[in-house]
């Protein structure tokens, strides 16, 4: 073993019956994971969501360089300050920034420059990507923000929450809103809360590709 190395600890031999048991029910579980758009103002504890940052904090990274920052929001000023800013650049997008083929493949959705959930919403979750640290550059930083993001909506999905993944382009605004510095890069804007009630979903929603169209085994 290495000076730069400790045991493994934590790891837990299971039987191939109680591994297939979890998994399918965690299966079936995210199964259920719907993105939405309608949302309710009840509150959600603010340690509620600081767990699920801490969850999507364990994700692999880069050289373990962890190269992100989440800024949790629910600031009254601060949402309506990010809600005015996404929708002038929603507006330019659906005005003539977004091609045809684009506005046609989000038409399912029904969605358009106004975007009343990032007020409504209790929380909203500003994910940002640093391309630097004290230590100098990152590596993989894309990869490692986007299983950290990963994490962090299953871990709300785990406990009832819903959410919507907001990326407005550009999203300069949100580093500037956030206070945070130019070697951080806004990666995505996670809109977080209980679903509305008689909050609906698009159709095609429910549609996932079957296991032969996402996966190849080579045996």
């Amino acid at each position: 073993m290495s000076a730069r190395t400790v045991p493994l600890t934590g790891y837990e031999a299971l039987s191939e019956d109680e591994m297939a048991m979890r998994l399918e029910a965690f299966r079936a579980h995210m199964a259920k994971r719907r993105t939405i758009r309608d949302f309710s103002d009840q509150v959600v504890p603010q340690h509620l969501i600081e767990t699920a940052i801490q969850v999507a904090g364990t994700a692999p990274s880069g050289a373990n360089f962890q190269p992100w920052h989440f800024v949790a929001i629910s600031d009254l000023t601060t949402k309506k300050a990010i809600r005015e800013a996404a929708e002038a650049e929603e507006r330019a997008f659906y005005a003539g920034r977004a091609s045809d083929e684009w506005l046609d493949a989000l038409e399912p959705l029904g969605t358009d420059d106004h975007k009343p959930f990032l007020e409504t919403a209790p929380w909203l979750i500003a994910v940002f990507a640093q391309k630097r640290g004290d230590h100098g550059k990152n590596y993989y930083v894309t990869e490692s923000v986007g299983l950290a993001t990963g994490m962090l909506i299953t871990a709300l999905h785990s406990v009832g929450l819903g959410t919507l993944t907001h990326t407005p382009a550009p999203m300069t605004f949100l580093r500037e809103i956030c206070g945070r510095p130019d070697t951080e890069k806004p990666f995505v804007l996670l809109v977080v809360g209980y679903p509305a009630e008689g909050c609906t979903v698009p159709a095609h929603a429910l549609e996932k590709k079957s296991l032969d169209e996402i996966a190849t085994f080579k045996t």
